[in-house]
This record gives C-alpha cells, structure tokens and sequence, in this order.
C-alpha cells in the first residue's frame, strides 16, 4: 500500500505580508505591524512582518511593546481583504489538487494530500511542495511555509518545528523521522494539541518530552486525561489515523453558536447588561437566518483586572427550543442580573446557545402562550435579516443600539472581531 503524503501549508505572518504587498512593499524588508492603532497602545498586534520578528519584535505583542527607535509601518486590520487573499491562494492550489483532498485549517493555513498526484506530476513531494509555495508567491505575493508528513500530524509537526529553520522553509517527517528526531525535542509545547495546562500535569510526572510520554505508563495517562490520552499516546509515537475526507465527513453529535466580546473599557454593570443584550439579539438573528433554534443560553461575564472575582457565569434554559428574541433577550438579561456582581466593572462577555437543532417549524401550543404574538415575531426576525442582507446589518437597528455604551454599530463592521476594512463599515 503506497505511503500516504501530506503537505501543511502555512502563509508566513500572513496578514502582515498581505498588507505588505498591497503596498507594494517587500514582505521580507518592511517593518510593519498589524494592530488597531485606535484602541489603545495595549492593542495587541494580530501580525508582525518576517523583518520584524528577525529583529527581535515578537508575534503577538502590544503596540507598547515594539522600541520607540524602530520605525514601524502600522497598518489597520483588513479582515474582507485577508479572506479575499485567502481565497486567491486556494485557488493556486485548486490548480494542482482536487477540492476533495484540501483541507483548509484557518484563514492562512491549509493541510493538502497529494498522494495520487506525484505519480501523475512524475515528481518528488519536494519539488511538488516547492512548486505550489513558489506559484502561491508569484500569483498572489504570499509567502508560504511547509510540512510534509506521512499522516497530518506529521506534516503539522514538521511544519511548526522544523520548516520554521529550513533554509526552503519545507521540513519533512515520518514516524522513524519523528522519533530520531524530535523525541527529546523542548518544549513540549512547541507539539500540536499540547497546552501549557497538559504540560503542567505531564511536569508533575517528570515527563517532558514525547518519548517519556511514549513511554509512560497508559494507565497514569487515562488516569490524568481520559479518553484524550488515546490521542496523546498516538501523538507521542507520531501515528495518526485520520484522514481529509474523515474530517470533511465528520458531523458533530452537538452544535452551539457562540460570540464574545473584549470591551475597550471597563464597563459598569448596567452597562454590560446593554452589552448583554445587543448580542443575545444578534444571536437569535443569526440563529433565524441559519433555521436554527436552541434550548438554552449560557452566559460568562468576565471582570476587569483587579476588580473582583476573574468571572462568574450561568445557564438560562427554555421550555422548548426556539430562537425569538421575545423570548431569549430578557431570559439571559435576567440571568445575568442573577451572576454579575454589580459592584464589578466588566471587561469581557460570552454567550453560547447550546444544543443548537435545525427549525422544522412546527410549534408546540401552550395555552399560557400567544402563538399570534410567536408568528410576528418569527416574522419580524425574518424581515430584519432580509433588510440587513440586502442593505447591510447597520441599515436597520434597534433603540439600545444607539445607546451610548452600546456596541452593535461598531461590531458590524468587523469580521471576527476586528476590522473588516470595508469602505462602508
């Protein structure tokens, strides 16, 4: 049976590179960052350029944090520009590979199989990798980094440890290579799926490294992570059994949706709940436009530093499922009046409709409830997300959105979080 291979491709500091090269700048000279200057200098950096980081600037920094004598080109997030990049590349690779066997991981990085297509491009997986990563660069002006790998995991692995200090920017690993070669490796944590919380129990048994976990002891690791330790076993001795159209094919048992929120200052708990509620009623919208209902919301309120406990939180459940923001707005507004300390001030909110089930639009009668007033609402909800569609999410709003603490208008015109860079957001 042919060896499967495996390429992970990942775009180097992508969002910065992308931005250099709308500039016209070269992605390995500039020193330019990724960051919304217009939050704060504690705004953390979402990319920092290749030069950059040889100088010594970490991904992920504060603004704060980059020396006052570097000259740094600060360039605002552009999330709709990053996904139309994104895009450019998956089409270089539609070029090369069927859309069976990619894989697209995150925005900027993408597992490929291209097993049956060495024999019929008559070329090593090398040169096959180098190929696409040189077509990426020429087409779009990326630059890509990559690990190739008998099995997923290995081609991660062989990404993020060893293309990072190849001179071609390629590493390649199978099962003998990963254990000559990065058994001993430290730290752990430079290894896919392992936390600094499973370092920290692995440390407490003197295991540090994936040969330790080898070979440890199978009951100790059930003992300390359950069905989970399956995986880390596997891991340690870089097997992996799963396959592109395994993932594609997989459908979760349970679905939620959820959305959070760093607030930019530390907000009073009156106006969280504001806060609160603008997303709850966000959530039902988009619970309408998806046909989705659920059966209960969780809530976490998270405070400001210093200000008291790190967070507490709670669960609102339903009757029966729905997604009316008749209904679910004032039950996580109650909710949270129940778990927020009021003598807090706020910094981050969460919110999760659990056990998430497609609307077959069958309703159950209640004679406690007024089924004309459940239709105008199903109604109106499908009216609101016709108009946001069509004119855009800030062309119909409610009264609290234009409330002073709100945050709605703001969020609309971001892709998770940040922002999107349209003209018109």
């Amino acid at each position: 049976m042919q060896q499967r291979q495996y390429l992970c491709i990942d775009q180097r500091s992508f969002y910065a590179t992308a931005e250099c090269v709308s500039r016209g700048l070269d992605p390995l000279e500039a020193d330019l960052v990724v960051a919304d200057a217009q939050r704060s200098e504690n705004t953390i950096c979402l990319a920092v350029s290749v030069h950059l980081k040889k100088r010594g600037v970490k991904n992920r920094c504060r603004l704060k944090d980059i020396p006052p004598n570097m000259d740094v080109i600060i360039a605002p997030p552009r999330m709709q520009h990053y996904i139309d990049v994104a895009a450019e590349i998956y089409g270089v690779f539609l070029k090369y590979l069927a859309p069976e066997d990619i894989y697209v991981y995150s925005i900027d990085e993408a597992f490929l199989d291209v097993t049956p297509y060495l024999k019929m491009y008559g070329i090593s997986v090398r040169e096959l990798a180098g190929r696409i990563m040189e077509d990426v660069h020429q087409t779009v002006g990326t630059l890509c980094a990559c690990g190739i790998g008998t099995n997923l995991y290995l081609s991660k692995i062989a990404l993020d440890i060893l293309a990072k200090h190849a001179p071609d920017s390629i590493g390649i690993l199978d099962e003998e290579g990963f254990r000559s070669q990065l058994w001993d490796h430290k730290p752990i944590t430079d290894f896919w799926r392992i936390s600094t919380g499973t370092e920290s129990k692995l440390r407490k048994y003197g295991i540090t490294t994936q040969r330790q976990i080898a070979m440890c002891s199978e009951e100790l690791l059930y003992r300390l992570f359950g069905i989970d330790a399956e995986l880390l076993i596997d891991h340690a001795w870089g097997r992996e059994s799963t396959t592109i159209p395994d993932i594609k094919h997989y459908k979760s048992k349970s679905r939620s949706l959820s959305s959070s929120q760093v607030l930019m200052r530390d907000y009073k708990a009156s106006e969280g709940e504001l806060i609160v509620k603008e997303m709850a009623d966000q959530m039902c919208l988009q619970m309408a436009a998806q046909n989705l209902v659920t059966d209960s919301v969780s809530l976490y309120v998270g405070y400001a530093h210093n200000a008291g406990p790190s967070g507490t939180g709670g669960t609102a459940k339903f009757a029966r499922h729905t997604n009316l923001a008749s209904e679910i707005v004032p039950a996580v507004a109650s909710l949270y009046r129940r778990v927020t300390d009021s003598g807090c001030t706020i910094r981050r909110v969460g919110i999760s409709c659990n056990q998430i089930i497609q609307d077959t639009g069958a309703m159950q009668l209640n004679l406690f409830e007024d089924t004309a007033t459940q239709l105008r609402g199903k109604a109106l909800q499908e009216t609101i997300n016709k108009i946001h569609a069509k004119y855009g999410k800030n062309a119909l709003l409610k009264g609290m959105n234009y409330e002073q603490a709100a945050t709605t208008r703001e969020r609309n015109g971001m892709i998770g979080g940040h922002r999107s860079g349209n003209p018109d957001s």
